[in-house]
């Protein structure tokens, strides 16, 4: 009987033991704002270092980041703008917020950033801090979360600099600055939507880049090496979405995996304007 009791009291301390540790992993990943390692994730490297998110905040940070292309803004714009999503919203386009802060960057409507419906929408919304942040003087030098403090007026203006890190590093990956330098990975992508890809891409840069059907999925134009960088890892935030294949940009190639996340293959070219998007299934007319 005593050995009984003992096994069933050692089961019950293992599974409070485990229940405890989940429920700290938990909430580390609610507090660094990252998925669980199990999780559907993407990831950026660069210089030694990797931010982890998750796909939501992937396809946003897409189109911060892509948008700031769009601009022919430095990479070091996406920084300040990624700094300032991560904090105001942890990247998430929310639908609430204190008074009527809305949105990626929680902009109110009131205090003249738009409509309810302009401010939720990720492409405005980013043109718009975009439009404030480069009307800051000296913004390319000043501190990153200083700047962000500027555009924001925040009432806690040292919250920023806790994220700039992590808005460098994707930054770096989704301008094009660092090639071959993203990567996701998703167990159950959606069917093969070339066409939703392709007016993503058009939507978020503009005509940096021109994109036109081929047998295999979408050629992607662009003007400079970098761009075509950004094509490659903005289409591989969203690989989720419209079920991408696989990327190839020169000699380098990127080939999805639903059980772990891959890894550019190849050398990484640094002339290539050109980026092959191949999908799975027949290609549709885009958007």
């Amino acid at each position: 009987m005593r050995t009984a009791k003992a096994v069933i009291w050692s089961a019950v301390g293992l599974a409070v033991v485990v229940a405890l540790v989940v429920g700290v992993v938990v909430i580390w990943s609610g507090l660094t704002k990252t998925p669980l390692p199990i999780a559907d994730r993407c990831e950026a490297t660069v210089k030694g270092r990797t931010t982890t998110i998750d796909p939501e905040q992937a396809r946003n940070a897409a189109i911060i980041a892509g948008v700031s292309v769009k601009r022919d803004l430095a990479p070091r714009a996406a920084s300040i703008a990624l700094t300032t999503a991560y904090q105001e919203s942890g990247i998430r386009n929310l639908d609430y917020g204190h008074a009527d802060s809305l949105g990626l960057f929680q902009q109110r409507p009131s205090k003249g950033w738009g409509t309810k419906e302009q401010v939720m929408d990720p492409w405005y919304s980013s043109t718009a801090f975009y439009k404030a942040m480069v009307k800051v003087k000296k913004w390319e030098a000043k501190d990153i979360g200083d700047v962000a403090q500027a555009v924001q007026r925040s009432a806690y203006p040292d919250a920023y600099d806790k994220h700039i890190d992590n808005a460098r590093t994707l930054a770096s990956a989704l301008t094009g600055q660092t090639p071959a330098s993203f990567s996701c990975v998703v167990k159950s992508p959606a069917a093969a939507d070339p066409a939703g890809m392709s007016a993503f891409l058009t939507k978020t840069l503009g005509d940096v880049v021109d994109v036109s059907v081929t047998e295999t999925g979408l050629q992607v134009e662009t003007k400079t090496s970098r761009q075509a960088w950004a094509v490659a890892h903005l289409a591989i935030a969203n690989v989720g979405g419209y079920g991408l294949a696989s990327v190839q940009l020169g000699p380098s190639t990127w080939t999805h995996s639903a059980t772990g996340l891959a890894t550019w293959q190849g050398n990484a070219p640094t002339e290539t304007t050109e980026v092959q998007l191949i999908f799975p299934s027949p290609t549709a007319s885009p958007r």
